[in-house]
């Protein structure tokens, strides 16, 4: 396995980017892209990426969007209603294109998993499938309740400096765009599930029981609407972030699911 790490050029922005190769030579078969949540970076995922890569036999990639990790600061705060939309539809497929990426088996977690969704359902025909974890497709009171519970440790705990170790100078203006964003009270009505038809690759649509953002009804929305075969996994004992609170069930789902589909 090789690692390696650099920067790319998105419309005027640094991101911060991770190529895992199993095998350089071999442009056919699909990669995994890895799709980080709203307050995410390469070192939140850990070992996961590579965990995963070995155990499909595939290439991977993971990448920081603009305002985390590494990659450019983040512009005006709060974000744009639809800035999920705006980064599965327009952002990603540009990360692919400079990445060298053409056959994509996206995996994302949380905002990435809506993100996954929203590419797919604009660009049915480019992937090999997809895998989502505790991805939103609209919103609800547990969510923002989930939300405002992250601001009280942000603003009155220890939860800021945490997130300066992975953040750095992007840390404050990283949190605000999600938690500011999700707290307008326009986006209450944000809904995307109009797109959930549009999707016919394969999906695997993974959620922990005990999530603390969102209910099952976002998998069954997901599972339901969507036009391809959409198989749901719902995680017991498990909280927001299946990959590591529940990683050898979940490494295993989706290492079974993607040998399948790929």
């Amino acid at each position: 396995m090789k690692i390696v790490e650099q920067n790319i050029q998105i419309q005027s922005q640094t991101l911060r980017t991770k190529h895992i190769y199993l095998d350089q030579t071999n442009t056919a078969s699909p990669t995994l892209v890895f799709l980080h949540e709203g307050l995410g970076c390469l070192e939140l995922w850990k070992d996961f990426p590579e965990k995963l890569c070995e155990a499909c036999g595939l290439n991977g990639f993971v990448y920081e969007r603009v305002g985390f990790g590494k990659s450019s600061p983040l512009g005006l705060v709060p974000r744009p209603l639809d800035y999920l939309e705006r980064e599965g539809r327009d952002v990603l497929p540009s990360v692919l294109t400079e990445a060298g990426i053409k056959n994509p088996f996206l995996i994302g977690h949380s905002d990435g998993g809506s993100i996954a969704l929203v590419y797919a359902a604009h660009y049915p025909h480019s992937l090999s499938g997809a895998i989502t974890e505790a991805a939103h497709v609209f919103v609800e009171d547990v969510t923002l309740k989930g939300i405002r519970d992250a601001g009280e440790l942000y603003f009155k705990a220890d939860l800021k400096s945490k997130l300066e170790r992975y953040h750095g100078d992007n840390t404050d203006k990283a949190f605000r765009g999600w938690y500011e964003t999700w707290l307008t009270p326009a986006f209450a009505h944000w809904n995307m599930e109009n797109l959930l038809p549009n999707i016919e690759c394969p999906l695997l649509v993974i959620q922990g029981i005990e999530d603390e953002y969102g209910t099952q009804k976002q998998v069954q929305s997901i599972v339901e609407n969507s036009s391809g075969a959409a198989t749901p996994l719902m995680v017991p004992d498990c909280a927001h972030i299946p990959h590591h609170q529940s990683q050898e069930t979940v490494l295993k789902a989706m290492a079974d699911f993607i040998q399948k589909h790929a």
